[in-house]
């Protein structure tokens, strides 16, 4: 069998704002409009989309193409319960003890700055590295560490 590629998508109800955060936790960007268009808006109202529609789904990709694509839309439910899947955002790779939660907590504050939410935090001990909970703008868990 073959690799195959993924894509991790995401319900949400903003899904513009959820992809402009996720480019900033993980240096991804906004895909482009199609070839011919200066902005996705103008894409949208040349194929007759209403503007009710246009933020109804948006996407973000690693730009050296490493990262999986994620893929947001918009659902009319809100989030009910905690993710039984998450990301962990790899913030602090290669360190240890002090220096890496200080790193984390360093991550954190940035991050909270762009509609995180701290959740709690976790020291490391034993084979366990540290990490930190956090959640997105929509309340969607994902895991510094």
């Amino acid at each position: 069998m073959t690799a195959r590629s993924v894509q991790v998508t995401v319900d949400c109800a903003d899904p513009a704002r959820l992809a402009a955060f996720w480019c900033e936790v993980l240096g991804y960007r906004v895909d482009p409009p199609p070839p011919g268009f200066d902005s996705w808006d103008a894409a949208l109202a040349a194929w007759g989309v209403p503007e009710s529609e246009w933020n109804s789904r948006s996407a973000c990709s690693d730009p050296d193409g490493a990262g999986p694509r994620l893929f947001f839309q918009r659902v009319p439910e809100p989030k009910g319960v905690k993710n039984r899947l998450h990301l962990d955002v790899r913030a602090a790779p290669g360190l240890e003890g002090d220096a890496r939660m200080a790193a984390l907590e360093a991550e954190a504050e940035r991050l909270v700055g762009h509609g995180a939410t701290r959740l709690s935090r976790t020291d490391p001990g034993g084979v366990q590295a540290g990490h930190l909970v956090m959640a997105d703008p929509e309340g969607h868990e994902f895991c510094l560490d």
